[in-house]
């Protein structure tokens, strides 16, 4: 390597690059082929750590932008909340991985994960957290401007900073929602409805959960809308 290419961060990595992006911690949380009770293990492990990290992506997103409502910084908030609802987007393509494994084999992979399960996700739990109060940010602005969902939608040319981050929550909750269908499609799929899963929860509590929303005001705004055209026709 050419000496003025030498690495010049901190690190144990042969590069710059490995040693910013920690590879070598990084690609030693998996298992080694020694270690594997089937060699689908690598490809569970790589699809649910990279889910959290881009989980733990979304969610730093929505917080920061929790906070950029707050301070009255639109703008900078729905650049945020396009970033986590794309991080959202990967999570649910990771999933489709997931798909390719045998659901006779997995059997294999599922012996080895103990009492592990999709309910102690930091990512999920880190997202139920901070949806909440995205929400709240945004219930405060539109009371700050005397406004419901409803004449926010009706009037959104008179609000184009506030529609837009109304849609981007919608969009934000959407994304839950087909991530929820997904991955619940997904456990049906490898290992069926009807079954019980690690933790001793029916495979059906996740279909139950299919119809959970953070904001369903914004949903029933929807309702109400074609109802007020109904009467202006």
């Amino acid at each position: 390597m050419d000496e003025t290419l030498q690495p010049i961060l901190e690190g144990t990595g042969a590069s710059d690059y490995e040693r910013y992006l920690r590879t070598d911690e990084l690609l030693a949380l998996q298992k080694t082929p020694d270690e594997m009770v089937h060699r689908d293990e690598l490809l569970f492990q790589t699809v649910h750590q990279s889910s959290e990290l881009w989980l733990k992506h979304a969610c730093f997103e929505v917080e920061t932008a929790t906070t950029r409502i707050r301070e009255r910084d639109l703008a900078g908030a729905i650049r945020l909340l396009r970033r986590a609802c794309l991080a959202i987007r990967f999570v649910i393509n990771h999933l489709e991985m997931l798909e390719q494994m045998s659901p006779w084999e997995y059997q294999e992979v599922r012996r080895v994960l103990g009492h592990g399960s999709g309910f102690d996700s930091p990512g999920f739990n880190g997202i139920r957290r901070a949806a909440p109060e995205l929400g709240q940010a945004f219930g405060e602005l539109l009371r700050e401007r005397g406004l419901t969902v409803v004449e926010l939608y009706r009037h959104g040319r008179e609000h184009e900073d506030l529609y837009q981050l109304a849609e981007l929550l919608t969009d934000w909750d959407e994304r839950l929602t087909l991530w929820r269908v997904h991955h619940f499609k997904t456990v049906e799929r490898i290992i069926g409805g009807e079954v019980v899963g690690t933790q001793g929860t029916p495979v059906e509590l996740l279909g139950q959960l299919i119809h959970r929303r953070f904001y369903p005001e914004l949903w029933s705004a929807r309702n109400t809308l074609t109802e007020l055209a109904k009467l202006e026709e």
